[in-house]
């Protein structure tokens, strides 16, 4: 039988066990050492912004962006509900806030329409903020994720974020190197554009410290406040003292210097996604029925971190493709399962879910790995075209 392809694995190579070797023989191993420092610095640099914060995981990230913006008790969020669950617990549930869902438009992004939408009909303005009229909530924050590394259509929601006075968070998670190529944003990255961004490093995404996130934001006190709860909101080292309830969230050195080797990698792990994704596109798209879903282009460079074979019109069952191309050892996955209906979700409000419907049902995600060769993508394609 021919070797496994699993969906997505970490690259590391030589230059990543020189640096986590250097941490480990130095002792430095834990949340104290310069590789953290190093490794902000380098982050920061990349994605054009003054200063990054590093912690331990995208969710610790969206956790700390949420309580820098003052999210809390009574808020209500406007979020995504064809997202992976860890997008919202941390702005909702962790917070004591409720989440409002909205659906996706064909990007998999958040459906701009139907956030303007929600805000136009069901909501009224008050002093200056947006009040929910059927909870009385105050609708404090719009949370946007850029889906598989597709750019949100940043331009509308930035402009509805504005006109009703709502933080715009921004998960990045995986999206780190999608950035706009023309247009008012140009030369900005996924997760720069709003108030506040959020990226992982999880062993999946298209670096990783193995786990690890971090955070940036326009906002420099919102930074220092999430730098602070990140390492137990200590106000005197010595004295062990701490001025608010804190968390242990900060990143360690070792994952430190899997990130810097990383960072080195990112534009030729960018470029070889693109490869693997035009391949794709080349020996499957419009054949049979099957579709290979677009990123957005034109004025973006997207990172493609995941892809999405799309089944509607090939006749073929989502779960029998994915129980029938693990057979043959090809590992692949469905896109999540719409959180509006899991955990105590169903209790909260929910908008436009047609197209969210639509690709839960049909989309099995294919290999992508930054280190798929060409000829396991091969592979794959023509398993998928023998179904």
């Amino acid at each position: 039988m021919s070797a496994f392809i699993p969906l997505s694995v970490p690259n590391f190579g030589a230059r990543e066990a020189e640096l986590a070797g250097e941490a480990i023989t130095s002792g430095w191993v834990s949340t104290s050492g310069g590789k953290v420092t190093e490794f902000e610095a380098s982050l920061a640099r990349y994605l054009g912004v003054e200063r990054a914060v590093a912690c331990n995981a995208g969710s610790s990230a969206l956790h700390l962006a949420a309580m820098a913006a003052g999210i809390g008790r009574g808020d209500e969020v406007i979020v995504p509900t064809l997202t992976f669950i860890a997008a919202v617990n941390p702005l909702t549930r962790y917070v004591g806030a409720e989440p409002v869902f909205i659906g996706c438009d064909d990007s998999l992004c958040i459906d701009p329409d139907g956030v303007d939408e929600f805000c136009r009909t069901r909501c009224e303005m008050r002093d200056g903020k947006l009040y929910n009229k059927a909870t009385g909530a105050h609708v404090k924050a719009l949370e946007v994720v850029h889906v598989f590394g597709n750019m949100a259509d940043m331009a509308r929601l930035t402009g509805i974020a504005r006109r009703y006075g709502l933080v715009l968070i921004e998960d990045a998670t995986e999206a780190l190197g999608t950035r706009y190529t023309d247009g008012p944003f140009a030369g900005k990255y996924a997760g720069t554009i709003g108030d506040i961004g959020c990226y992982s490093f999880n062993g999946n995404k298209i670096i990783t410290t193995g786990a690890g996130g971090a955070v940036v934001s326009n906002h420099p006190d919102w930074l220092e406040h999430a730098k602070h709860l990140s390492t137990q909101a200590k106000t005197d080292l010595l004295q062990f003292l701490h001025d608010e309830v804190g968390y242990n969230y900060r990143m360690t050195n070792v994952q430190a210097c899997l990130g810097l080797a990383q960072l080195e990698r990112l534009e030729g792990f960018i470029e070889h996604k693109k490869a693997l994704y035009d391949h794709y596109v080349a020996r499957l798209d419009g054949v049979q029925g099957l579709r290979i879903l677009p990123f957005r282009t034109g004025d973006v460079r997207p990172n493609r971190w995941f892809f999405s074979l799309y089944l509607k019109d090939s006749g073929l069952d989502r779960d029998a493709v994915i129980e029938k191309l693990q057979a043959r050892g090809i590992q692949t996955r469905p896109v999540w399962a719409l959180i509006h209906e899991q955990a105590d979700y169903p209790r909260n409000e929910a908008y436009r879910l047609d197209k969210a419907e639509d690709y839960r049902r049909h989309i099995v995600n294919l290999p992508c790995s930054t280190n798929l060769s060409l000829e396991d993508c091969e592979r794959v394609c023509q398993a998928v075209l023998s179904l």
